[in-house]
């Protein structure tokens, strides 16, 4: 019996070389758990049916005397990431039977590891969301309160993980959607530095803020998913390498700065603020120098990031017309075609913001909204670089409250203020890690919390020396 809750990727590593078990044997668990579980939480959109083939491959190779880090490991993937040949939804009825063409590059790394796909994961439509409740194939619950959404985009492979459905996961961040998933059930999510992580064959949602994100049970873990698929991409311009930005050393003290008037401002919950002040003191204790700092422009960011990303959606998606792929609605012209298929295809959530992002680079107004987000934009660059000459990383809490009931956010406004925290590091392409900071009691259910460390670019390593160490003092 392998004790699936207690079990890391690290641990799984040394099992699986030193023949505890086999990788058909953990492959078989999870199957067994998903089997049990997903029905209720809905976090597969996909199980695939060749995994004990997956497995057994991986344990010829481990047969064989090969060992890498991944090396018969179930992951799952967020339904936006091309697996060939497999299906890839992004959980939208637009795309609903469409089989990809060709493998991701993360998903080429995985499979050069000897990776376990166990299946694809549930979505907000087209990444567009922070609960997962616009998935055109039903809501992904929360395994601490079946109530209460698991956060999103990245739902599925959130939940996936936090329930023992998967050891290890990826999804996509745009503004938020691996980290904030992450505090709301208590796991950790992991966003690179932009560009550090291939794109290429990502199902584009905002082409300037989109990083391929790892999900996992702990921060060791995530820097293993991290460390197999980051690297420069010859079919994706924008990646870098290791060399793109200077490199950034751990020091004996390092210095978080925590922006107290926004991290515990208006509209943060009573039990988001005292976890985090909590937070901060184990950071002092520890040796860690807290300074505090104020970012005069971060308060724009959540308006910055929703003229921005509308404007790259309603340019990404406008190559889903029905002509090439996907869905077709056959109409009495060309333009009827486009207005039936995407009618037909694209829901409530996608609709708006394509709108959204439509007007905002129209005629008229694309100096007044696009133009000045971006001049917003390289403001909080500046800004945030200054800082950084200041402190070795940034604090706030992940989210400013805890999961909300299932439907209780039917007024878009008030989940997009689940962003706030999270959006920056996508604007200004820093990386940014979720650690789980506690829980909270509310109708006989505890419900993590999260805090979130921004590093300078490039600055992974910084953020996965202080999230170990954060681990170890969360509970003392």
């Amino acid at each position: 019996m392998i004790d699936l809750a207690a079990l890391t990727i690290a641990e799984a590593r040394k099992k699986l070389d030193g023949k505890v078990f086999s990788a058909v044997d953990l492959a078989q668990a999870y199957l067994t758990e998903i089997e049990k579980k997903n029905k209720e939480l809905n976090a597969y959109l996909e199980v695939y049916d060749d995994v004990l083939e997956q497995a057994k491959a991986a344990d010829e190779m481990i047969a064989k005397g090969e060992s890498h880090p991944l090396l018969g490991i179930p992951l799952a993937i967020k339904d936006v990431i091309l697996i060939k040949d497999r299906k890839v939804s992004a959980a939208s009825k637009i795309l609903e039977n469409y089989k990809a063409s060709y493998d991701a590059t993360v998903i080429l790394k995985l499979k050069k590891q000897g990776v376990v796909f166990l299946g694809r994961t549930n979505t907000d439509e087209f990444a567009m969301g922070g609960s997962t409740e616009n998935s055109a194939f039903g809501v992904t619950k929360n395994p601490h309160d079946t109530s209460r959404v698991s956060g999103g985009s990245s739902g599925g492979s959130v939940v996936a993980v936090a329930s023992n459905m998967a050891l290890g996961a990826l999804g996509s961040d745009t503004g938020g959607s691996v980290r904030e998933p992450a505090a709301f059930c208590g796991i950790v999510g992991f966003k690179p530095t932009y560009g550090r992580v291939s794109r290429y064959g990502l199902i584009a949602m905002g082409s300037s803020l989109d990083c391929i994100g790892e999900i996992a049970k702990n921060v060791r873990d995530a820097e293993i998913i991290y460390n197999a698929v980051k690297g420069r991409d010859d079919l994706d311009s924008t990646t870098i390498s290791d060399e793109t930005y200077p490199k950034v050393f751990s020091k004996d003290k390092l210095v978080i700065g925590i922006p107290y008037d926004f991290a515990l401002g208006e509209g943060v919950s009573p039990e988001v603020r005292e976890n985090f002040k909590q937070a901060v003191e184990k950071l002092k204790k520890f040796g860690f120098k807290i300074k505090d700092i104020s970012l005069k422009n971060v308060d724009m960011s959540l308006a910055v990031y929703y003229i921005i990303m509308p404007a790259e959606v309603s340019t990404n998606l406008a190559r889903f017309d029905g002509v090439r792929y996907g869905l077709h609605k056959d109409g009495k012209n060309l333009f009827d075609d486009y207005k039936l298929t995407k009618g037909a295809g694209f829901g409530k959530e996608v609709r708006r913001r394509i709108l959204i992002g439509t007007y905002v680079l129209s005629a008229g107004y694309y100096d007044a909204y696009y133009g000045k987000a971006q001049l917003i934009r390289d403001a909080l660059k500046e800004e945030f670089n200054k800082t950084f000459n200041k402190v070795d990383l940034i604090a706030t809490p992940t989210t400013p409250d805890t999961a909300w009931k299932i439907g209780e956010k039917s007024d878009p406004l008030s989940a997009y203020l689940a962003d706030i925290f999270t959006v920056t590091a996508n604007i200004l392409g820093i990386p940014a890690i979720s650690l789980p900071s506690g829980f909270i009691e509310t109708e006989d259910k505890k419900l993590p919390l999260g805090i979130q460390f921004m590093a300078p670019h490039g600055a992974e390593d910084l953020l996965f020396d202080v999230g170990k160490v954060f681990e170890a003092i969360k509970d003392n």
